[in-house]
């Protein structure tokens, strides 16, 4: 801005004065200009002593008054000392002082409006801006004051001070009071100072001011923080605190607060952390907002978040960890001091693990999967794993298979079909009153504990591949729900284990409520490829609660290939869509459903390196008491024994309580059951 005429001409009148001052008292100590100067230096000494003893304004007629006296003093202390040094030494600093000082220019009485400090005017009944006078302030307050003058005084406000931001351009905070001392500012919007200064409204942050010393505050104040520059930085270059807070804190997980970001080169997986404030509940995950955020799509299983109370893990991978594959290992499936052992990897990167006993005896098993879901692979992991801790394996499918068949080589007993499941059960529920009668090493009888030394047999794991088809068969079908039953619920005490597998776990496919509850209760459930319409449904059936119900899976873990539009303007064909879902699910440890995807098993290759030398076999007295009883033969190849499923008969008979339990049982598909049903209902 250009230089006032009134400094100008006050520097120029130092400028040449001082030579006068300095040479005056050496040349004519006693002539005219000396005599002036001496006399002007006296009535700058009088005004002075007058200003002193007056009301109002003493501050600023000293100021003014100020060269005169001053020249005077020089004056004096010329004549008093030799030479020429001191005297051009004090004329040069009196000169110098005058022109950084400008008493005279800043000064000046003008018609201006009274200072903020100063005591308020009596409010108008018609009150009018009143406009800013140079006060002092700077070059840029005073082009903000011209910029807001021309917008009229939005708010009925005036300009006290601006400052700029350090390393912005543009930035700047100004301090805004009303123009009416004592009227609080109501009506001034981001809108209206964004259109003062020709910015966008989102770049404008109004915010109160509090009193400080020598500067009041409250209602009647406001301080603007103008920032296109920062906000221009933010959109284009922004912090991980920023773009969090301005993408997943507002829409992916509201509310959210970031924490750190962590990289892992090695799994290719970089980790966000983030938090609730207090007094947030639960985060609202909206899992499509996310994955835009975090430029990733939606359907290729890259980005998964985990909670854990109010801390927030966010994943996100390089590919998706569900479409790697991760071999079995016998380490793996080596159970642990705990019992515990890997079943497969969570989206998070930690093993999933599974257990062969929990702290009230031997665990059970519940896996769920559709046709093709990876079950019979993931069942060949229970199996493995129970065999490698020295467990008895028997495995009965309703129908047999290439796996299955496979597993055979290394478990005690492996066969196929209604029968021979029904007579494994019946076995391992006479096991379970020899195991009730085998006295310990310490001559007492107790209940199985695998930590208490001492006990005489070894824990027994049965398996009941395909079970809810086999308990729907109309000839066997009702005694193996009712065994299947009774084993959930006492075998645990005995060292036995029941593992169901199955593609249902609903009560109207057949499968009862005392059963998924016992079977629920002893063992972590894994449910594998669940068609979307059906998450809801099945995990309510094991229990869990709506608010952790998962999202269903995407249909494919595979990206989408580039070029389609070119291929479609080609006339080419889509590649095949590979689902690439097989072992992929979810495990129930706890009351959250964690995505998983299981270890692989790769039946085209030989396996033995994964189960133990030495096959687990029944004790020689277990072995005894249970061919006493009938029920240790070839379970596969013989058929049914007379008097096997009743006295002179060659048909299977009921279980106890058949027809009591509901659907279950109604499966009759001729005349001669319908009769046994009638019969057994009446006594008969």
């Amino acid at each position: 801005m250009s230089l006032p005429r009134s400094v100008a001409l006050e520097r120029i009148a130092y400028t040449l004065a001082a030579p006068v001052l300095a040479a005056a008292p050496n040349i004519a100590p006693a002539g005219s200009v000396d005599t002036v100067i001496l006399l002007a230096g006296g009535a700058g000494v009088v005004g002075s002593l007058y200003a002193i003893r007056g009301d109002n304004g003493a501050g600023r007629r000293l100021v003014r008054l100020a060269p005169l006296t001053l020249a005077a003093a020089v004056d004096i202390t010329a004549r008093s000392t030799p030479g020429w040094g001191w005297d051009a030494l004090l004329a040069a600093g009196w000169a110098a002082a005058g022109c950084l000082v400008l008493p005279l220019s800043r000064g000046a009485r003008r018609k201006v409006r009274r200072a903020i400090t100063a005591p308020a005017p009596v409010p108008q009944l018609t009150p009018t801006p009143q406009p800013v006078a140079a006060d002092g302030a700077d070059a840029l307050t005073r082009g903000v004051r011209q910029l807001w003058e021309r917008a009229g005084s939005p708010g009925r406000t005036l300009v006290v001070s601006a400052h700029r931001h350090a390393g912005m351009p543009h930035d700047l905070t100004m301090l805004l009071r009303a123009c009416e001392p004592g009227r609080a500012i109501t009506n001034l919007r981001e809108a209206d100072v964004a259109a003062a200064f020709g910015i966008a409204e989102g770049d404008i942050t109004l915010a109160r001011v509090t009193q400080q010393p020598g500067r009041q505050g409250g209602p009647g104040w406001l301080e603007v923080s103008i920032t296109p520059d920062e906000a221009l930085r933010r959109r284009t270059r922004p912090t991980d605190h920023e773009w969090w807070a301005d993408t997943i804190g507002t829409k992916g997980i509201p509310g959210s607060v970031f924490v750190r970001k962590v990289r892992n080169e090695a799994r290719g997986v970089t980790y966000w952390t983030a938090h609730l404030p207090d007094g947030v509940p639960e985060p609202r995950i909206d899992q499509v907002a996310l994955c835009q955020a975090l430029k990733v799509s939606s359907e290729d299983g890259r980005a998964f978040v985990t909670t854990a109370g109010s801390d927030i893990l966010v994943s996100v991978w390089d590919s998706s960890p569900l479409v790697r594959v991760y071999p079995a290992t016998r380490e793996l499936l080596t159970p642990d001091a705990e019992g515990r052992w890997v079943a497969g990897y969570l989206t998070t990167g930690q093993p999933a693990r599974n257990r062969v006993y929990t702290d009230r005896g031997a665990a059970h098993g519940l896996l769920v999967a559709p046709t093709g879901g990876g079950k019979t692979q993931l069942m060949a992991l229970f199996v493995c794993a129970d065999a490698n801790f020295g467990a008895v394996v028997w495995l009965a499918s309703q129908a047999a298979d290439e796996k299955t068949t496979a597993l055979g080589e290394f478990v005690d007993r492996q066969g196929s079909g209604e029968l021979y499941m029904v007579r494994a059960m019946r076995a391992a529920l006479a096991l379970m009153e020899i195991r009730a009668k085998m006295p310990w090493a310490d001559g007492r009888l107790h209940d199985w504990d695998p930590k208490l030394p001492g006990c005489p047999y070894s824990p027994l794991s049965v398996y009941w591949d395909e079970f809810l088809t086999a308990a729907r068969e109309g000839t066997y079908g009702p005694e193996i729900m009712d065994n299947a039953e009774e084993l959930s619920v006492k075998g645990r005490k005995y060292a036995i284990g029941e593992k169901v597998a199955g593609q249902s776990v609903y009560v109207q496919d057949g499968f009862t409520q005392l059963l998924n509850e016992n079977l629920r209760e002893l063992c972590i459930p894994i449910v594998l490829k669940v068609a979307p319409k059906k998450v809801a449904d099945m995990f309510k059936a094991l229990g869990v609660a709506p608010e952790n119900v998962p999202a269903p899976l995407p249909r494919s873990f595979s990206k989408a290939e580039d070029g389609r539009i070119d291929r479609i303007m080609r006339g080419e064909p889509e590649p095949p869509n590979n689902s690439n879902t097989g072992g992929v699910g979810w495990i129930v440890d706890g009351s959250k459903p964690e995505v998983m995807r299981s270890l692989y098993m790769d039946f085209s290759k030989p396996i033995d390196h994964l189960f133990p030398e030495t096959i687990t076999r029944l004790t020689d007295h277990e072995i005894t008491e249970l061919t006493k009883r009938g029920l240790w033969f070839d379970w596969q190849n013989e058929p049914p024994r007379p008097g096997e499923f009743g006295p002179d008969s060659d048909e299977p008979r009921k279980p106890r309580g058949a027809g009591k339990s509901g659907g279950r049982h109604d499966a009759i598909t001729s005349p001669r059951q319908a009769l046994d049903a009638i019969k057994n209902l009446t006594g008969a």
